[in-house]
């Protein structure tokens, strides 16, 4: 009995040893390793829905009672600015989605070149978000004991929508910050030759987070800064 324990062990370490180190022992083929890590990103994703939508449903809600405060909090916030970052997060989502592609096909130098792209524009939008949020310091809109509005609209209904503001962008921000280290991360992994046409998953699936943030912005864009139509 001990002889045939042995020789069932031997066969799986062999049968592990030919597998490449990128392919997880529980899994029996890499479709079905690939299958679990999308499977667990959209999991991932649904719970960021629920988060993101907490923010949707309370801004909602609020705007639906104080419209006019919102509105008035709304035209002070830069349209151009808003509709530069929106243009820079759509083609970001182009070159990260050049990137996945590459990745399917191996092209280790259209990886790095398209994921460069998409961390520079990344960059780009953190950017923009500073200067957003320097002029609102300038301005005293920032909630809180030196919160100061002179313009229409109740002061205090204003100063909730700026906290909706600095709290839906914020956290955007913040995961547009978890993406740009990520994206480092990714460019390290494909300079040590990681990646090949077999496994592609993590660029993959971040991708997905990629452009679920993205997804965000799209929303976030109308929602504060054309409320009550454009204005300058």
């Amino acid at each position: 009995m001990s002889v045939g324990h042995s020789d069932v062990a031997d066969s799986g370490h062999e049968e592990h040893a030919q597998h490449p180190a990128y392919h997880g022992h529980q899994f029996d083929d890499m479709a079905q390793q690939n299958e679990a890590a999308s499977l667990g990103m959209w999991l991932f994703l649904l719970t960021e829905i629920m988060f993101f939508g907490g923010f949707f449903l309370g801004y909602s809600i609020y705007r639906s009672h104080y419209y006019d405060a919102f509105v008035a909090g709304s035209h002070h916030l830069d349209i151009f600015w808003g509709g530069f970052n929106t243009v820079v997060l759509i083609t970001s989502s182009v070159t990260m989605a050049f990137a996945v592609r590459a990745a399917q096909l191996g092209n280790k130098k259209h990886i790095q070149l398209f994921l460069i792209l998409t961390l520079i524009l990344g960059f780009a939008f953190l950017g923009v978000k500073y200067i957003e949020y320097s002029h609102k310091f300038h301005d005293h809109l920032i909630p809180g004991y030196d919160f100061i509005w002179t313009g229409k609209g109740n002061p205090r209904h204003v100063q909730l929508f700026y906290g909706f503001y600095f709290g839906m962008t914020g956290m955007h921000a913040l995961h547009m910050i978890i993406g740009a280290g990520l994206l480092i991360w990714l460019l390290v992994r494909v300079s040590q030759n990681v990646f090949t046409t077999e496994y592609y998953a993590p660029i993959e699936n971040f991708g997905l987070y990629w452009h679920f943030v993205d997804l965000v912005w799209i929303f976030l864009f109308p929602l504060l800064y054309l409320i009550g139509g454009l204005h300058e």
